[in-house]
């Protein structure tokens, strides 16, 4: 099959997709954008969505989960905005949400269910939605492919870089492409899944397929990545696929398999940016866990490392101090015998077999400077393995969100 190639390009670069961005006032600073609009020119535009497992969730999460079972997976627009996550609003914040999505439905001439609402911001002030409705029309006639790039800008919110990715692949002389966009640096810790990522490709698939191959996408992307080990209300990963590339993807050929190929990697692209863009984070670290009795054993130490604030803060300083690391591999939950565990930086060796692997401090020190790391932990228990993305913990991170809402 052939491969997916990187690309140039924006949330509107597969074919018959539009979008757009403006300033609507939602956040403090004055001109920043923060309200976008994605929109499907097809009508037999399919979706899915995963969402946060936080049960606070968002009013937005709530209403989008309602219509896209209402619609079963049919959807060609969504409203997007930053500033206020409409989270702990309680009635007045879900009538908000609807509000935007009927106000959009009746603009673009689609049915209320095919219109998706997601939010980004402040928890627990409420959301002032005529920001939002008076300002759709101007949105809509901003509807292009040109106007799409700032999408991705206007999603953000402690972010310091907008996150897009852009992909294209050929098959049987028919050109497909991948789009995602993503925003996140703060409160990640996804585990379904402040992180919101929307996708689109021009590639047709079943609703129901789509799904599934989104879900298997996240598992293995926005579902191994910390920064803080916090699970958002507002987490939400959605994909629209429109079929205006004229290639179907199907299940039980090749086609899924190449497809489910092409948005692993997107997703892990985009997880991987949102890492790298950490608040405060100076390190992105990979933490490769292997030897595990079984996948979960795996999952559970990796995840338990990346989380630790004792880990995270001794790799900001650069100190060697693979007790913690140990530490968190022991209270994960997963079966290990600490007589066995190896652990190594980069390929550093710093544990093995539960003991001090005798390295010089310097050294170690000099391999833990480096900004990008491999956290290396062999449990000798077992074949199986995962990967991580996390990063480091810095005082910068407390100066972030010590005046967020203020």
């Amino acid at each position: 099959m052939p491969d997916w190639e990187t690309i140039e390009g924006n949330i509107a670069t597969p074919s018959g997709f539009r979008a757009a961005a403006l300033a609507a006032g939602i956040k403090r600073a004055a001109g920043a954008l923060d309200l976008a609009m994605i929109f499907s020119d097809c009508e037999a535009t399919t979706s899915g969505g995963v969402f946060t497992t936080n049960r606070a969730a968002a009013a937005p999460v709530a209403l989008s989960r309602y219509h896209l079972a209402t619609s079963r997976g049919r959807a060609r627009a969504v409203i997007v905005n930053a500033g206020n996550a409409n989270a702990a609003t309680g009635r007045a914040g879900l009538e908000a949400a609807e509000k935007t999505a009927k106000t959009a439905a009746k603009l673009l001439g689609v049915p209320v269910e095919q219109v998706l609402v997601a939010s980004t911001g402040v928890i627990g002030v409420p959301l002032k939605v005529e920001l939002i409705t008076k300002n759709l029309p101007a949105l809509k006639r901003g509807l292009s492919v040109e106007n799409a790039g700032a999408v991705a800008q206007a999603i953000m919110t402690t972010d310091t870089v907008p996150k897009c990715c852009v992909l294209r692949s050929q098959l049987g002389g028919k050109p497909v492409h991948l789009a995602g966009i993503a925003k996140g640096a703060g409160m990640i810790h996804p585990r379904m899944a402040t992180m919101l990522s929307f996708i689109t490709t021009d590639a047709a698939i079943h609703p129901r397929v789509l799904r599934s191959t989104l879900s298997g996408a996240v598992e293995i992307s926005f579902n191994r990545i910390s920064v803080d080990g916090d699970t958002s209300t507002n987490d939400t990963v959605l994909i629209l696929a429109n079929g205006a590339s004229g290639l179907p993807v199907r299940p039980s050929d090749e086609t899924h398999r190449w497809f489910l190929g092409g948005l692993r990697r997107l997703c892990q692209t985009l997880a991987k940016m949102i890492v790298r863009d950490g608040e405060g984070a100076k390190k992105f670290v990979t933490i490769e866990v292997t030897g595990a009795a079984s996948p979960g054993d795996a999952e559970r130490v990796a995840r338990a490392v990346a989380n630790s604030p004792l880990v995270k803060t001794a790799i900001a300083g650069s100190d060697a101090n693979w007790g913690r690391i140990l530490c968190a591999a022991g209270y994960s939950g997963a079966k290990i015998d600490p007589a066995r565990v190896d652990i190594r930086v980069n390929d550093f060796d710093l544990c093995r077999q539960g003991l001090d692997a005798g390295f010089n401090e310097a050294e170690a020190k000099r391999e833990l400077d480096q900004k990008e790391l491999i956290l290396r932990i062999d449990l000798h228990a077992g074949s199986h393995a995962t990967t991580f993305w996390t990063c480091d913990l810095t005082h910068d991170y407390i100066d972030i969100n010590a005046s967020y809402r203020t």
